[in-house]
């Protein structure tokens, strides 16, 4: 039998990781990272991107480029584009074929099974839209497991009796706070309570800083960055890398030559941003 990989379908991001003797992977995507954008866009050559790809496209592209599909996920919501119609679950298969890809990529053998994470809160509609998903992706999903409980099992797995967990998972579009009750010995994970923001994520924090960037730029040039889509990607970017770096620098610099141009000549945007301002 081939491995079975573990699936978090996030809302912002999605990872996937395998069983690997008695340790747990991350496999690294095709770019490098741990983590693939939950993004599908589609050129206007009609060739179809998933992840960073998409990402990094999706302001001067945003007619065409779907993000938070997992939100519309049990609903009847469609997206059309050139004249075709398709489902939120097909729209995560997309995202969930990346992933497979990438996790075939690095076991140098086919995929055929996955266990997928989903909210505490999904629905039934939701957790079934999410195995078509799996299935639409060739993937046969052996088990739906709801996010703090995969949490909570990674966390309890090397210690033993009862405990009872809080569970905080802040995504990239969502916060969800969990309180489990876990029975390592006989194998029961309840989940007791969970609550949460369904909008409010790392991407809120990035476009704090965005908004901090064109402010400052129109004082210092008198230039509105934020209608121009090709400055706004750049900006985005950087405001995504600027809050990763202060997760363990105090301070960091944003660097952004030629953002763009007036009657006297390019302009650039410098700009130090401190954890302390950013806090």
């Amino acid at each position: 039998m081939g491995k079975v990989i573990g699936i978090d379908l996030g809302t912002t991001n999605s990872c996937v990781a395998v069983k690997e003797g008695d340790h747990i992977t991350v496999i690294t995507n095709a770019e490098g990272s741990r983590t693939t954008p939950s993004v599908v866009a589609f050129t206007k050559d009609k060739d179809r991107l998933v992840g960073q790809l998409a990402k990094r496209q999706a302001i001067v592209n945003p007619e065409r480029t779907i993000s938070s599909i997992k939100r519309k996920m049990g609903s009847d919501y469609r997206i059309d584009i050139d004249g075709v119609s398709q489902s939120p679950q097909q729209i995560s298969a997309m995202i969930l074929q990346k992933l497979r890809r990438d996790a075939e990529e690095y076991l140098g053998e086919k995929v055929g099974q996955a266990v997928i994470t989903v909210p505490a809160y999904f629905t039934d509609a939701q957790r079934q839209a999410t195995k078509d998903a799996g299935k639409i992706a060739g993937l046969e999903v052996l088990r739906i497991i709801n996010e703090p409980t995969a949490a909570a099992l990674a966390y309890g797995m090397d210690k033993g009796g009862e405990n009872k967990i809080l569970v905080f998972d802040l995504g990239g579009g969502t916060f969800d706070v969990s309180v489990l009750d876990v029975g390592i010995e006989d194998g029961v994970i309840e989940v007791l309570a969970t609550s949460g923001d369904n909008l409010l994520g790392g991407d809120d924090w990035d476009q704090k800083i965005v908004d901090l960037m064109v402010s400052e730029f129109q004082k210092n040039e008198g230039i509105d960055l934020s209608r121009d889509r090709m400055a706004l990607q750049r900006l985005r970017e950087a405001a995504e890398k600027a809050k990763i770096e202060l997760s363990t620098l105090s301070e960091t610099s944003i660097s952004l030559p030629f953002i763009t141009a007036d009657s006297s000549g390019p302009k650039h945007l410098e700009m130090s941003l401190t954890r302390a301002r950013f806090e």
